[in-house]
C-alpha cells in the first residue's frame, strides 16, 4: 500500500480487523495518556501535558472516526475550534510564534459527518497555512449557508501561492518543502469531494496570502 492509500484507506466488508486495530491504538493512547497525567504533576510540565492529552484526544476520534461513518451534523464551530487547538498545540510545542484562528460565521451552521473526516479537513488547511506564516499570523474562516450549499473560506496572511504551483498544489506527493510527504493538500481534497463538494485554492485579492475556498452542496445541509 503506498502512503497515499493508506491515508485514504476506508474501511469496508473486506478490511481486516479494524475493531482490533482501534482497540489497540487506544492502548497506544492510553500509555500516552497516562504519561501525561505524570507530567501533570509538575507545575511547569503542565502546559505539555495539557498539549499531549489534546493530542490523545484528538487521534482517538480520528481512530474511531475509521469505523463510524455516521453521517449525523456536526456543528462547523466545534470542528474549526478542534483543528485550531492542533495548531496552537503545535506550534507552541514546536516554540514557534503563535497562529490564532479567527471564525467569521453564524452559531449553528453545520455539516453532515463523520466529524472526523472534517477535523482532518481543516487540521490539514490550518496546518498549511501555520506553516506559510512562521513568524505567525491569523487564519480566518469565513463561512455562509446558502439554499444552493455552503461556502466555507479558509484564508492565511503568508506569501501566497505561486503561479507555478497553483496547477498542482492538490496533488499527491506534491510538496515544496524537503522531507515531507505531500499528502495534507490531497487528503483535504478527496475528503471534500467524497462529500460531493470542491475545493479551489487561489491567492486574496485585496491582501498577501492563500484563500482555499470548499463548495458544498445543498445535500450537506441538515434538513
Amino acid at each position: 500500500m503506498s502512503p497515499q492509500e493508506a491515508f485514504m484507506w476506508r474501511p469496508n466488508e473486506e478490511s481486516p480487523d479494524l475493531a482490533g486495530l482501534a482497540h489497540d491504538l487506544n492502548n497506544v493512547f492510553e500509555t500516552i495518556a497516562e504519561a501525561a497525567e505524570l507530567l501533570s504533576d509538575e507545575e511547569q510540565s503542565q502546559p505539555l501535558a495539557a498539549a499531549i492529552a489534546r493530542s490523545v484526544e484528538r487521534g482517538r476520534r480520528l481512530v474511531d472516526g475509521l469505523a463510524d461513518q455516521h453521517l449525523a451534523p456536526i456543528d462547523l464551530a466545534v470542528v474549526v475550534d478542534r483543528a485550531a487547538d492542533f495548531v496552537r498545540d503545535l506550534t507552541g510545542l514546536l516554540g514557534r510564534p503563535e497562529v490564532c484562528v479567527l471564525r467569521q460565521f453564524d452559531p449553528g451552521l453545520h455539516l453532515r459527518g463523520p466529524g472526523s473526516e472534517w477535523e482532518r479537513v481543516f487540521m490539514n488547511l490550518f496546518l498549511n497555512a501555520a506553516q506559510a506564516m512562521p513568524a505567525g499570523g491569523v487564519i480566518t474562516v469565513h463561512a455562509l449557508s446558502q439554499s444552493g450549499g455552503h461556502e466555507i473560506h479558509v484564508a492565511d496572511e503568508g506569501p501566497g501561492i505561486s503561479a507555478e504551483i497553483l496547477p498542482r498544489i492538490f496533488e499527491p506527493n506534491f510538496s515544496t518543502r524537503r522531507q515531507h510527504p505531500g499528502l495534507g493538500l490531497h487528503i483535504v481534497d478527496t475528503i471534500v469531494r467524497r462529500h460531493g463538494g470542491a475545493i479551489r485554492a487561489a491567492n486574496r485579492s485585496t491582501r498577501s496570502g492563500a484563500r482555499f475556498s470548499i463548495l458544498l452542496p445543498a445535500t450537506q445541509t441538515p434538513v
